[in-house]
């Protein structure tokens, strides 16, 4: 008998035996430098996302700086971050089609750049249409859609 597919929120509370802080190895630190990285648990990305206040955008690699400073680690892993923040925007939008009141504002999290993420839920034109409801203007470049003017209002989690 084939498993059930686990829901978004299932996912993002499986936290994998994580947060896991480790040594940068000979084979990233041409990537990333030396020192430690941390592997956030999913929930953590989750709860900086929650944060980010209307009106207000941040980006995964202001998330990525608050869960390395969290864990006293010189950064957190790009990729998984990356994973957890699609996880909970999923978790979010499905929390919404329940009847959340306030789910994960999801839409509110940029890729770096200001970027719109294409992979969260509705692709781009839902995740553009939010963030114009709360005042911010987008803007085309080829298939790429951005925040203009993003960073003068960009959140960044203490």
């Amino acid at each position: 008998m084939p498993r059930a597919r686990r829901s978004w929120s299932e996912k993002l509370a499986d936290s994998k035996d994580l947060p896991r802080v480790e040594k940068i190895d000979c084979n990233k630190t041409k990537k990333w430098g030396t020192g430690t990285f941390v592997i956030p648990a999913p929930r953590e990305v989750d709860e900086l996302m929650q944060q980010v206040p209307l009106g207000r955008v941040t980006t995964i690699d202001a998330l990525r700086s608050a869960l390395a400073r969290k864990h006293s680690a010189t950064i957190a892993c790009p990729l998984t971050t990356g994973i957890f923040a699609w996880i909970a925007a999923h978790a979010g939008a499905e929390a919404e089609a329940a009847g959340t009141k306030k789910p994960t504002p999801w839409w509110r999290t940029l890729k770096a750049g200001g970027e719109i993420n294409p992979k969260y839920p509705g692709g781009p034109e839902e995740t553009a249409r939010r963030l114009r409801a709360e005042g911010h203007r987008i803007v085309q470049k080829g298939k790429r859609w951005l925040v203009a003017d993003y960073d003068s209002v960009l959140w960044s989690p203490q």
